[in-house]
């Protein structure tokens, strides 16, 4: 039995709660604002399960709209010819999104994204941040991203827009300015990108734990906090 020190300076018999490790694959895209709710979600999650659980995530890039061409699509006009909804529809539902938006503590843009992008160089900084940052850069570039385009209706695609995320999350900004300005990690993303579709993944958030566990969509705090305790019991009695 493992005991410790109480904060009377007496030693304590009652076990210490283990900590179980998990690995959490966060597959998403800037792009989708689920996304941005999903994340918030889950980390209020981990909080709340810090006693029992000890995660590390990693971002995984997914393209909602890989083949959008420069200069992008205004957002009525791409979600009524995806989708087959209408403005007011469309309306109704950045409304809920602002409000869970609201409950994990993201503020979506009041007047919306405008226009929908491609993403493929956002992903591939995540993926650098990933390889060469210290621990946590990749997340707080995930945050700095979602923050620019979710948050105030900034463009993806500007290397300007990009770049001062690189610098809001604390990476080298010379280095992400080599990286727009080459292809580097373009190959990496895409078979990435390739591997989570033929896994069966056609549409995020796709939070996958421990390469096995998947939990789809922007699911409330509570319902990952749930899924993490079950999935570390399991895993701790296995």
């Amino acid at each position: 039995m493992d005991f410790y020190l109480t904060r009377s300076g007496r030693f304590d018999g009652r076990p210490k709660a283990m900590t179980t490790e998990l690995k959490i694959d966060f597959v998403s895209d800037i792009a989708c604002p689920w996304c941005a709710v999903g994340l918030g979600a889950l980390e209020q999650a981990l909080a709340a399960t810090g006693d029992t659980v000890k995660a590390t995530l990693q971002f995984q890039p997914f393209e909602l709209n890989p083949q959008m061409p420069p200069g992008g699509q205004d957002i009525t006009e791409h979600l009524t010819e995806k989708y087959g909804s209408t403005p007011e529809q469309q309306k109704q539902i950045r409304e809920t999104i602002r409000q869970r938006g609201a409950e994990v503590g993201f503020s979506f843009n009041p007047a919306g994204r405008g226009r929908v992008y491609n993403t493929f160089n956002a992903h591939r900084l995540l993926h650098w941040a990933a390889e060469e940052g210290a621990p946590g850069a990749q997340v707080a570039l995930k945050k700095a991203l979602l923050a620019a385009y979710q948050g105030r209706g900034e463009s993806p695609e500007s290397a300007d827009v990009l770049l001062a995320a690189v610098k809001e999350a604390g990476l080298d900004e010379a280095r992400a300015r080599a990286i727009l300005a080459s292809d580097e990690f373009a190959a990496e993303v895409r078979e990435r990108e390739q591997l989570y579709l033929r896994a069966g993944i056609h549409s995020v958030p796709a939070v996958i734990i421990n390469n096995k566990h998947l939990i789809s969509g922007g699911q409330p705090a509570a319902v990952f906090e749930q899924a993490l305790r079950q999935i570390a019991a399991e895993t701790a009695s296995a």
